[in-house]
């Protein structure tokens, strides 16, 4: 398998949590409220833990989209801001970064 093959793969298996952790978390806000007021108050600030959340994982899944985006057109691993190549070491600790190290910092 060839590295592009592996972060493709990588990058697909990520996505494919987020969806199922995702579905979880919709599911989970569309539960009835609790009729105790108490109960419901803290099901509540529990809520919008679980929207916070989901809007971390929508937008971690838009940028592994972008990322399999790139690899389709060939620029993966280059940066989108000044065209410098993507350390591997950066891409092994985000595989969906479109930044270089240095272009990461400026942002």
């Amino acid at each position: 398998m060839t590295d592009i093959d592996k972060r493709r793969k990588q990058l697909l298996d990520r996505l494919a949590e987020l969806d199922d952790r995702l579905t979880r978390i919709e599911d989970e806000l569309d539960d009835a409220p609790n009729p105790d007021w108490e109960d419901s108050a803290v099901e509540s600030e529990g809520d919008e833990v679980l929207e916070q959340l989901g809007t971390s994982g929508q937008d971690e899944q838009r940028a592994i989209e972008a990322a399999l985006k790139r690899i389709e057109a060939g620029t993966y691993g280059e940066c989108v801001k000044c065209g410098a190549e993507i350390s591997e070491e950066r891409l092994d600790a985000l595989p969906h970064t479109p930044f270089c190290r240095e272009c990461a910092k400026a942002v």
